[in-house]
C-alpha cells in the first residue's frame, strides 16, 4: 500500500540517531571520496554562497551536509539535515529522492516541490554509481535559490559523480595493486604495515602534501620541500648534489643553497614522517613514496582512462619554475593529452576539455567534434570556442 503524504504538513524522518550515522558514514562507500565533492563543489559553497551541498546515500537518506552556514540553519526548519530521509516515498518530489528514484540528474525548481515547506528552495542532484556494478550508492545535492538550478548546475553534478565514481575506482585499483605489492601478509599488522605507504600530493596544487606517513593528519609542505621530494621520488635510484641542484635552482650558488634547504626539509620531516627523511651521496630516499603523478601514468599504462583523468586535478605543481618540476609537469600532462587524443571515447574527451589540463587546446577540441555525433548539443560549446580562440589569435 504507498503512503499517503500531505504536502502542507510533512516532515522528513530522522532516520539515524548520532552514533547510528556516524557508524553509517564511516563505513559507506562515498566516505572515502568526500574529498573530490569537497574540492568540487563544497569549496565554492561557503558562508556567502548561499548553497549547500548534500550527500545521501541509495535510501535518499541524508549523510553529510555542508556549505553557506546561515542556510544550513535555515535548512534544519524542513529538517534538511545529516540522518534525516528525503526518499520520494518520505517526501514526495525533491531533487535527492526523485534523482534516486529516476535514476539520472534532476532540477527541481521551487514549487515544484512536492512539500510546500521546500517551495522557497531549488535543488539539483545527481545518483551515483558503483563503478562496476552500476548499482546506485548514493546520491549528491546542491541546494539553494535559482543558483542551484541555473544551466551549468546539471552538468557540474553530472561531473562530479563522474569524478566521484572513477576515484572509488581508483581507489579500489590501488587497493589491488597494494595487496600485489604486500604479497601474503601473515597477519592482520603486517597487511596493515605493508599497505599503508606514504603518498605525495602534488598535482594541481600550489604545495604539497604529505599523506600516508603515520602522522594523525596530512602534512601540508612548501613549494620548495614539495619539488625536492617530487624529484627524489622520481629519481628513486638518488641524485648527486650538483644534479639535484641543476634541477631545483638555476643560480651559480644553487649547491649552498640546497644543503640549507636541504636541512630545513630534515627539520620538518624528523618531526612529522621520519622515514622520509632523505638520505646522502646521493640525495635518495630509503622509504618508497608514492606521487600521485605516479596513479595517473600507472592507470594510463592500464588503459583506464577515465579513471586516470578523474585522479588529476591539475598540473603538477602548476607555480613551480624548478627545471626539474617543469619537465615532470610537461611529461604527465603530454602523457595524458596523448591517451586522450588516441583512445578515449568521445565523451570522456569531453570531459577532459572541461578541466584545467586542456582549456585552449585546438586540436582536442576538433577531434571531440569528430567523435562527437552530428545531433549531440555538446557541438554548439565546441564549435563556439574554437571560434573565439581563432578570433583571439587573429587579433593578437
Amino acid at each position: 500500500m504507498g503512503r499517503h503524504l500531505d504536502p502542507d504538513n510533512l516532515m522528513p524522518e530522522l532516520a539515524f540517531d548520532e552514533d547510528e550515522l556516524r557508524d553509517h558514514r564511516l563505513g559507506h562507500p562515498l566516505a572515502g571520496v568526500l574529498p573530490v565533492i569537497t574540492k568540487l563543489l563544497v569549496n565554492d559553497a561557503d558562508d556567502d554562497s548561499g548553497m549547500l551541498v548534500a550527500v545521501g546515500d541509495a535510501m535518499g537518506r541524508l549523510l553529510w551536509v555542508d556549505g553557506d552556514r546561515h542556510l544550513r540553519r535555515r535548512a534544519e526548519g524542513m529538517l534538511f539535515v545529516e540522518g534525516a530521509g528525503w526518499s520520494e516515498r518520505e517526501v514526495g518530489t525533491s531533487a535527492p529522492g526523485t534523482a534516486l528514484e529516476l535514476d539520472h540528474g534532476i532540477q527541481i525548481h521551487a514549487a515544484e516541490h512536492f512539500n510546500r515547506l521546500v517551495h522557497p528552495w531549488s535543488c539539483t542532484a545527481v545518483p551515483v554509481h558503483d563503478p562496476e556494478t552500476r548499482q546506485i550508492i548514493g546520491v549528491i545535492d546542491i541546494t539553494g535559490g535559482p543558483q542551484a538550478v541555473a544551466s551549468h548546475a546539471l552538468p557540474l553534478m553530472e561531473a562530479t559523480a563522474a569524478a566521484v565514481e572513477s576515484e572509488i575506482m581508483v581507489q579500489r585499483l590501488r587497493a589491488v595493486a597494494d595487496r600485489r605489492f604486500a604479497g601474503r601478509p601473515r597477519t592482520d599488522t603486517a597487511r596493515r604495515t605493508t599497505t599503508v605507504r606514504p603518498g605525495l600530493q602534488v598535482l594541481g596544487r600550489d604545495t604539497g602534501l604529505l599523506v600516508g606517513h603515520g602522522a594523525s593528519r596530512p602534512t601540508e609542505l612548501s613549494r620548495r620541500h614539495a619539488e625536492i621530494l617530487t624529484l627524489l621520488a622520481w629519481h628513486h635510484q638518488g641524485l648527486s648534489a650538483d644534479a639535484l641542484a641543476g634541477l631545483l635552482y638555476d643560480a651559480d650558488e644553487a649547491a649552498v643553497t640546497l644543503r640549507a634547504e636541504l636541512v630545513r626539509l630534515r627539520k620538518v620531516l624528523g618531526g612529522t614522517a621520519p622515514t622520509l627523511v632523505p638520505a646522502s651521496r646521493p640525495y635518495r630516499l630509503t622509504t618508497p613514496l608514492q606521487l600521485d603523478a605516479h596513479q595517473v601514468l600507472s592507470l594510463l599504462d592500464r588503459g583506464a582512462h577515465r579513471a586516470a583523468l578523474a585522479a588529476y586535478p591539475g598540473p603538477l605543481l602548476p607555480d613551480s619554475t624548478a627545471p626539474g618540476v617543469v619537465d615532470l609537469r610537461e611529461r604527465v600532462a603530454t602523457r595524458l593529452r596523448e591517451a586522450m587524443l588516441t583512445d578515449a571515447s568521445a565523451d570522456l574527451l569531453h570531459d577532459y576539455i572541461r578541466t584545467a589540463a586542456a582549456p585552449d587546446d585546438v586540436e582536442v577540441l576538433h577531434a571531440c567534434l569528430r567523435l562527437l555525433p552530428p545531433r549531440s548539443p555538446k557541438r554548439a560549446g565546441l564549435v563556439a570556442r574554437i571560434e573565439a580562440i581563432d578570433a583571439e589569435l587573429s587579433a593578437s
